[in-house]
């Protein structure tokens, strides 16, 4: 079982930026990739940013430019560093990894993300 703790999100003015970030725990085996999704009310659940084990990384075109997606392998930690945020950009963020031989996923508890106007 693998365990992933959210941080960092908040209330920010638009232009603002925030960090965020997600580290695991448990009984891990190996972690391969990992990375961030997002759902506003009423909105499906979009893909924002993935990171492999290798360290490539690929973000939704709505965030390219603003958003920046890490790992720390030692900490087994993944960040997502915003800037130029947007009003758009609200949403509950969830992080992901998949982990074990069997890329098994397990899921973040969300943190909330307001940007005003």
């Amino acid at each position: 079982q693998v365990q992933l703790v959210e941080s960092g999100g908040g209330l920010v003015q638009a232009g603002g930026s925030l960090r965020l970030s997600c580290a695991a725990s448990g009984s891990i085996f190996s972690i391969n990739d990992m990375g961030w999704y997002r759902q506003a009310p009423g909105r499906q659940r979009e893909l924002v940013a993935h990171i492999t084990s290798g360290g490539r990384s690929n973000y939704a075109d709505s965030v390219k430019g603003r958003f920046t997606v890490s790992r720390d392998n030692a900490k087994i930690t993944v960040y997502l560093q915003m800037n130029s945020l947007k009003p758009e950009d609200t949403a509950v963020y969830y992080c992901y990894s998949a982990a074990g031989p069997y890329h098994d996923v397990y899921w973040g508890q969300g943190t909330q993300v307001t940007v005003s106007s």
